[in-house]
């Protein structure tokens, strides 16, 4: 077969894969987008409208947690749970739209979320496997396009307001299907990670017996007590910023705006960084974000009440390095990882990040009630520091001895 044909191509490969995960991972977002509608019409406590948002999460945590534990990436072809990921995922995401309780759409939600641990992880294993040289630039588009996603809500929230929000959250479950169509005939499997391989209970403690793979995941772990926190309240930061501001006209898109800007621009950092990291270092890479995005994170309250030109430039910078490591960090993971369980590396590691955003996610707005808004994100600044400063040991050991593959049962 030629090399170069859409099937083999490892550009190509990544281009379909890219959009196959953009388009799956829709379905994260698709009720944050209508959470006023779905509010209004049911109606919601404060605490039920809190677990409409977090349910996603919790789903994904336990989803990410029993697949690491049963080693599904591996045993299971990646492509094909990533598929049916999509698929499940869908199905439960328009069950939606016939909910007649609070309680029925957060129950719908988690579940929603579990299938999405069938369609992030996996994905980073196919892209894994696709390359070795380039592999951090590779993760760095796809988390890229992930990032994008990412910031579908605020602008979603515009329309929101004229659709139906069964329509929207239907829309995304057709671009699901979608992605999981192309995730199962478009992509194939790369000859860098194995495509699958037997069930071994001690995958996990195996994998993380390498102190790469450890200081790897404790970067990851500050990186993520950072990044949804930010994501998820950088709005509410800015509302409150632009309101205290006498002087300036407080649109009601105006916070929405940079609040997009500050998501959308991670694509930009994540893929800038991926195509530097394969020449520097993906640690080196993954340490500079992190103490920009850390350094962000501290002094934002020096921007609060600011002209909106002001809260823009934050929004850049802090949006830039805030993702510019999660690619690197990923790639780190499966590089120091035995290729037959890089899956299960991958799940772990991103089950535990997720794990840990739901704390910093409800710490936030608990320390904004304490102290205001304008020190609110103090509160996140320890983990960069935390994880650049882990990441020390890898920067001085680049080449660190990768695991080999795990013994076969004969």
């Amino acid at each position: 077969m030629d090399p170069q044909s859409p099937i083999r191509n490892p550009t190509w490969q990544l281009a379909w894969l890219s959009l196959a995960m953009f388009l799956g991972m829709t379905l994260w977002f698709s009720a944050t987008a209508a959470t006023g509608a779905i509010a209004a019409e049911f109606p919601l406590t404060p605490g039920e409208t809190a677990w409409l948002t977090m349910a996603v999460q919790g789903g994904f945590v336990i989803g990410t947690l029993v697949s690491a534990l049963l080693n599904l990436p591996d045993v299971i072809n990646a492509r094909r749970l990533m598929a049916l990921g999509c698929v499940v995922g869908a199905a439960l995401n328009a069950t939606l739209v016939r909910a007649a309780s609070a309680e029925q759409i957060i129950a719908l939600r988690l579940a929603t979320g579990i299938a999405l641990a069938w369609v992030y992880p996996p994905g980073m294993k196919v892209a894994a496997g696709w390359f070795e040289k380039r592999r951090g630039a590779a993760l760095g588009i796809l988390i890229g396009a992930l990032t994008v996603g990412s910031a579908f809500p605020h602008l979603l929230a515009v329309a929101s307001a004229t659709i139906p929000w069964r329509t929207l959250v239907l829309s995304a479950s057709t671009l699901a299907v979608c992605g999981g169509a192309i995730a199962a005939l478009a992509v194939g499997d790369g000859p860098y990670v194995a495509a699958n391989a037997p069930f071994d209970p001690r995958a996990i403690a195996r994998v993380f017996s390498h102190r790469p793979t450890r200081l790897a995941t404790l970067g990851y772990l500050g990186h993520m007590w950072e990044l949804y926190a930010v994501w998820t309240w950088i709005a509410a930061f800015a509302v409150a910023s632009l309101a205290s501001n006498r002087s300036v006209a407080l649109r009601p898109t105006s916070a929405s705006a940079i609040a997009f800007i500050a998501i959308a621009c991670g694509a930009i950092g994540s893929a800038a960084a991926g195509l530097c990291a394969d020449r520097v270092g993906k640690a080196r890479i993954a340490v500079a974000a992190m103490l920009t995005s850390g350094i962000c994170a501290t002094g934002a309250g020096l921007f609060f009440g600011r002209s909106v030109a002001a809260l823009t430039i934050l929004a850049v910078v802090w949006g830039i390095s805030v993702v510019a490591d999660s690619a690197q960090l990923s790639a780190l993971v499966a590089e120091h990882s035995p290729r037959d369980h890089v899956g299960t590396a991958l799940t772990i590691q991103t089950c535990s990040g997720f794990l840990l955003t739901m704390i910093s996610i409800r710490l936030v707005p608990a320390v904004a009630r304490a102290v205001g808004w304008q020190w609110a994100f103090l509160c996140v600044a320890p983990g960069p520091f935390i994880g650049a400063y882990a990441l020390r040991g890898l920067t001085r050991s680049a080449h660190a001895h990768v695991l080999p593959r795990s013994p076969q049962p004969s």
